[in-house]
């Protein structure tokens, strides 16, 4: 409509738009012809970032659950990240004394009571079990426990949780069945429990949402292609809300001698608690972590028919793939850049408008630069920016990491604090970026991206802000 206006103004008159007006050009330059200065200036108004302003398109986080190493509390969890606690210590799960790397960002004491009846509570693989407890605590933070649940169409609502590992534990257990006493002895549970769709599928069945249901599974980038996926669902208009973000329970001892195979694992068994140490020159590999982070995800329009809670907006985010190694990033950070970039546009904000970045920064030596090098390219100018990482404290929680990361987000914007990134001792000279290092800071947030990368190349990039009607 701005530039329809543009147009129809009447040619006699100079527009303070209009980018050719020079009064003093000299007589002997031509001056460009009105059709150029035109399109110019739709050009313009058509490459500036527009939000989108539709209800039925905007899309809300209205709750948040989750299951972490700090409990199953969302704002407990907050606040052990901003005094900068760890929760990593040794393994005691199982015996991981002859493994080189014995130690973890282990849950303990997790119960499911009041959440998962006792016999399915026995049975089902722990990845299951976080699934469904933070699929329930964040309906419960969207104002929709128990009985209020009836006031939604549960046609229009879907669930979308991935997982990178699946039900490992079932599956491993199954295997070791198979070998030492026979198939006869493996459980007729084994296929269900262990395939990676079956989350979202036992939520959705205890809660009755008969609308879009599946799982993605690209390793650590699982929870923010399942954010991205959900909220294109309520944008397409076949959801009014999802439940969207990652699990992961592979911290067992298969688990963990998958990843010491891959050479990727911390082996600072006599200091666990400084091992997750992002973006400092004596890092050497993350360490294993698990739970599970969720989203409510809303379109405005039916969060405010129903006078939801709005924790934040849903601004827009992108995937793609470097398609060029397994296990590692392009140097060049071409893919993450460009995944940056398309995120930005799908949320309709400018890279000068983002200040704050919660980083992937798993604490690899290759990884962690990396990143930093590619979001140099889309940032030029960092003065301001802050960036942090949640690994630091909870290790890296593979496919359930983004849905964590997300909810360490959106605190950050509900509560202007940045929890610190902790382990910061020796930084890396290329480092031109704020980490709110050790300590936690103060800082009001205008938009927000949480970037999350999985084996395979698989990148995705997701931006939130403030609710602002």
């Amino acid at each position: 409509m701005q530039a329809q206006a543009l147009l129809q103004s009447t040619p006699l008159r100079v527009s303070p738009l209009d980018p050719f007006h020079n009064r003093s050009l000299p007589i002997n330059v031509k001056s460009p012809s009105l059709a150029t200065r035109r399109r110019a200036v739709i050009s313009a108004v058509a490459a500036a970032p527009k939000r989108e302003k539709d209800p039925k398109k905007r899309v809300v986080i209205t709750g948040m659950g989750l299951v972490s190493v700090f409990g199953n509390d969302v704002d407990t969890y907050y606040e052990k990240l901003l005094a900068g606690e760890s929760g990593i210590g040794l393994i005691d799960r199982f015996d991981a004394s002859k493994f080189p790397t014995r130690f973890g960002g282990q849950i303990r004491g997790f119960k499911a009571d009041g959440y998962i009846d006792g016999k399915n509570d026995r049975r089902l693989d722990d990845c299951l079990r976080y699934c469904i407890v933070a699929g329930k605590k964040a309906l419960e933070d969207a104002d929709l426990g128990g009985d209020k649940r009836s006031k939604i169409d549960k046609e229009r609502a879907g669930v979308l949780v991935g997982t990178g590992m699946g039900g490992l534990t079932v599956f491993s257990d199954g295997v070791q069945s198979l070998i030492e006493r026979g198939y006869r002895k493996i459980t007729p549970f084994f296929i269900p429990y262990a395939i990676t769709n079956m989350g979202s599928a036992l939520l959705a069945i205890d809660l009755g949402f008969m609308g879009p249901n599946y799982s993605i599974s690209t390793a650590c980038a699982t929870s923010n292609y399942c954010f991205h996926a959900a909220a294109n669902h309520i944008r397409r208009g076949e959801a009014d809300m999802m439940i969207a973000g990652g699990t992961e329970a592979a911290i067992i001892p298969i688990g963990l001698g998958g990843f010491v195979a891959c050479r990727a694992l911390s082996q600072r068994n006599d200091d666990p608690q400084t091992a997750s140490r992002p973006w400092d020159q004596d890092r050497d590999g993350f360490v294993m972590g698990e739970g599970a982070g969720v989203l409510v995800m809303e379109s405005l329009e039916h969060a405010m028919k129903r006078d939801a809670p709005i924790l934040a907006e849903y601004l827009g985010g992108a995937i793609n793939c470097d398609a060029y190694h397994m296990t590692d990033p392009r140097s060049d950070g071409l893919g993450v850049s460009s995944c940056i970039q398309s995120s930005l546009e799908d949320a309709g904000v400018s890279a000068e408008e983002v200040n704050y970045i919660n980083a992937h920064a798993t604490s690899t030596l290759v990884g962690d630069l990396a990143e930093v090098n590619a979001v140099k390219k889309v940032f030029k100018n960092t003065t301001g920016i802050k960036m942090n990482a949640t690994k630091s404290m909870i290790g890296h929680c593979l496919g359930a990491a983004g849905g964590l990361e997300a909810i360490a987000t959106v605190k950050a914007i509900q509560t202007g604090w940045l929890h610190p990134s902790i382990n910061q001792f020796n930084p890396e000279p290329a480092m031109e970026f704020d980490t709110v290092a050790n300590v936690k800071q103060q800082h009001e947030i205008n938009v927000a991206i949480s970037n999350s990368f999985g084996f395979g190349g698989h990148n995705s990039v997701v931006a939130f802000s403030a609710f602002k009607p």
